[in-house]
């Protein structure tokens, strides 16, 4: 038995080319002017391997591409075409939590989408750490005063 099963392992091939890849939705901003642009950005993806559904919302200059696909790839074939491309940086408004930050508002972003938060908000400044603990109660150097 043991000969056999030697002999099978031997025999089989396992192929780590078709890995599955999970079903994603890339999102890119790609500017659009015109009907050509458009086709030309659609046909280059539409052809990729795993690419299920493509959708291009020219008014946003936005890409949809849903299948099994690898994000970075998506965006070199995009960038492929000529054109500018980048993912997608805009979130919903009602999602975010602290949508009046400053820095999340941009004038390029489609109506109802700010920037994401989580690049646009700054870490907390170190020197305003240490002034707000001069007045600390836990800080026993603190202004007498308190």
């Amino acid at each position: 038995m043991g000969a056999l099963h030697y002999l099978a392992n031997f025999c089989t091939v396992d192929s780590t080319r078709n890995k599955r890849r999970s079903m994603q939705t890339v999102e890119i901003k790609v500017k659009m002017d015109c009907d050509g642009c458009e086709r030309r950005v659609k046909n280059a993806v539409k052809d990729m391997e795993g690419v299920k559904t493509v959708e291009i919302n020219r008014k946003q200059s936005r890409v949809t591409v849903n299948g099994y696909v690898d994000p970075n790839r998506v965006l070199k074939k995009v960038k492929n075409t000529g054109k500018r491309a980048e993912f997608w940086p805009y979130i919903p408004h009602n999602v975010v939590t602290y949508s009046y930050t400053s820095q999340a508002y941009d004038k390029r972003a489609p109506p109802g989408f700010v920037k994401n938060l989580a690049q646009a908000v700054p870490s907390t400044n170190a020197t305003e750490e240490r002034i707000t603990y001069f007045f600390s109660e836990d800080n026993p150097n603190a202004c007498s005063i308190m």
